[in-house]
């Protein structure tokens, strides 16, 4: 799942108890995983129930997943050498084929569904420093991005035209967007540029047609436009490039503080700023993703209730993120395996979610009409074993979890019928005593359903930085990190890049498990549940715009 800073807003549902009970909770919901049925038992009978189900979610089997899909990790490191899950490598097909392997076991009738994308992967530790007059290596991540792009240089440094310092109010800055730009630049040097009105990769375009060795993309310095920024390199037109030099994106300090010692070394006559820039990779703009699709034998083909996780990292191993809620739905997909439900199961593990949504953007608008109409539900499974967790329950009228703001509306016959689970939900962390909160599924893959009008819920228990005070009176633990170094306010493992911190040490397995079980009391209550009134004949599959983890993480220009 989804990193930003977060606002105080936030849609609180208190469920009437003391935060103090909140410990013993979560230690009674573990304890059951003790004194539940055996797997062997629970595998030899139709868990059609909750009361059925529930106790057959246990940590043990939950933690047998989690512990093989980091020793696939583990097996396949990527092109940087790391540990890797990530869609297009080694890595992610094995974790295709354990699944699909599972599930073929389990009865399910059994897809694994190809589409293409463009892939990119750094080959090594990208590298931007100062040589001269001032001796200064750039911090990854929180002193400057690396593009993806590939190349190698030393040279001096040469600002473009169209500058402008002190910024604007509002962004205004067009540094870079047309070869006038460029005009008495020297080639070879690397090119200094303000972040503004063009993409990101016109610029570097347009640089590189001057001859250009390198590109420095340093923020515009409006309000909101200052920190480091991480940029997307596409054409005038939005279509990737992956630049043949190297593009560095900083902050508008570092890059406002290299353009005023290139104007003091030209007015004193002495030697200009000398940049080295270092990025190695490899680019496949045809690569292979693959969806994992599960059908159970029985059930309405006519209500199909759709349970999906995405099964692809970002920057390593991904065991937050995302293979706690692929281990939760394997669970209980294995665990459902004798069930003949009121409505089709379809259990679905999503690839390139984590590079916008691009498995579930596939699936449904590939879907025919008529495949698309049969659709009533989706239950959405992103991060659920966050150890400093909140319990989030997906729900398309509330704030997003990045930003606490509504961005997005829905179709209409989206909103009543997506409070069916989440009601389910409310009302089963209620009986375990646990507060809750809700957030909207932008972000998730459940946004591709609900933007082709699918009502859909899930749950969730956050990632990065920050949690706030409100969330901590909810639910205990600390400030600032929802995982990686807690108590911290640096961000967190999963969206941080370089950090490859994302294993097994970051899941709390109790959380997992008091999720799983909430997931699990979802997903068979759904199974059953009569949706004629939450499916549409008249829904359309519409092309989905684009909304992910990937657009808040990059953005163009």
């Amino acid at each position: 799942m989804p990193k930003r800073r977060r606002r105080l807003l936030l849609w609180l549902v208190p469920l009437c108890m003391a935060v103090a009970a909140l410990a013993p909770a979560v230690r009674s919901v573990a304890a059951t995983s003790a004194l539940a049925t055996t797997s062997d038992q629970c595998g030899n009978r139709s868990n059609n129930t909750p009361a059925k189900l529930v106790p057959c979610i246990n940590t043990a089997d939950l933690m047998n997943h989690m512990r093989a899909f980091q020793a696939i990790a583990d097996a396949n490191p990527g092109p940087d050498g790391m540990p890797s899950r990530n869609s297009g490598e080694p890595g992610y097909k094995a974790s295709v084929d354990y699944v699909a392997k599972l599930m073929k076991e389990a009865g399910y009738d059994v897809k694994i569904q190809t589409y293409k994308f463009f892939y990119f992967a750094f080959t090594g530790r990208p590298a931007f420093s100062e040589i001269s007059p001032t001796s200064h290596d750039y911090a990854l991540s929180t002193e400057w991005n690396p593009g993806q792009s590939i190349g190698t240089t030393t040279a001096d440094l040469q600002p473009a035209g169209g500058i402008i310092i002190p910024p604007t109010p509002t962004p205004s800055s067009s540094s870079g967007c047309t070869a006038a730009d460029f005009s008495g630049f020297v080639a070879g040097r690397v090119a200094l540029i303000q972040r503004g009105t063009c993409n990101f990769g016109v610029k570097v375009l347009n640089a590189q047609a001057a001859g250009a060795s390198g590109v420095i993309i340093f923020n515009e310095g409006n309000p909101g436009r200052t920190g480091v920024l991480s940029g997307s390199l596409v054409d005038a037109s939005g279509n990737r490039i992956v630049p043949t030099i190297p593009v560095a994106f900083t902050s508008f300090d570092a890059g406002n503080s290299l353009l005023t010692e290139y104007q003091q070394a030209v007015q004193a006559g002495t030697a200009l700023p000398v940049m080295n820039l270092t990025i190695n990779g490899v680019a496949n703009p045809n690569a292979d993703d693959f969806n994992v699709i599960a059908n159970s034998k029985g059930g309405d083909p006519h209500h199909v209730v759709v349970v999906d996780a995405h099964l692809d990292a970002i920057f390593g191993a991904g065991m937050l993120d995302n293979a706690s809620g692929s281990a939760t739905i394997l669970d209980i997909a294995q665990m459902m395996k004798n069930v003949d439900p009121q409505n089709k199961l379809r259990f679905i593990w999503f690839g390139g979610e984590e590079l916008g949504l691009l498995g579930s953007k596939f699936y449904v608008n590939n879907l025919t009409p008529t495949e698309l109409g049969n659709i009533s539900y989706d239950l959405d499974a992103d991060v659920t074993a966050t150890p400093n967790y909140d319990v989030g329950i997906l729900d398309p009228a509330a704030p997003d979890f990045f930003g606490r703001t509504v961005s997005t509306t829905f179709p209409p016959q989206v909103y009543k019928p997506s409070q069916i689970s989440r009601d389910q939900s409310i009302q089963f962390f209620n009986s375990i005593g646990l507060n809750h909160i809700l957030f909207s599924p932008v972000g998730t893959d459940a946004f591709s359903f609900n933007k082709a009008g699918i009502p859909a819920s899930g749950l969730l228990t956050g990632q990065d930085c920050c949690k706030t005070q409100q969330e901590v009176d909810l639910f205990g633990g600390s400030l600032g990190n929802y995982e990686g170094n807690v108590p911290s306010f640096d961000g967190g493992c999963v969206d941080n890049p370089f950090l490859f911190c994302d294993n097994l040490s970051n899941n709390d397995p109790a959380v997992l498990t008091f999720m799983s079980k909430a997931f699990a009391n979802t997903v068979v209550r759904m199974a059953f549940t009569d949706l004629k009134s939450a499916s549409s004949s008249s829904v359309s599959a519409p092309k989905l715009p684009a909304d992910s983890k990937a657009s808040r993480r990059f953005v163009t220009k």
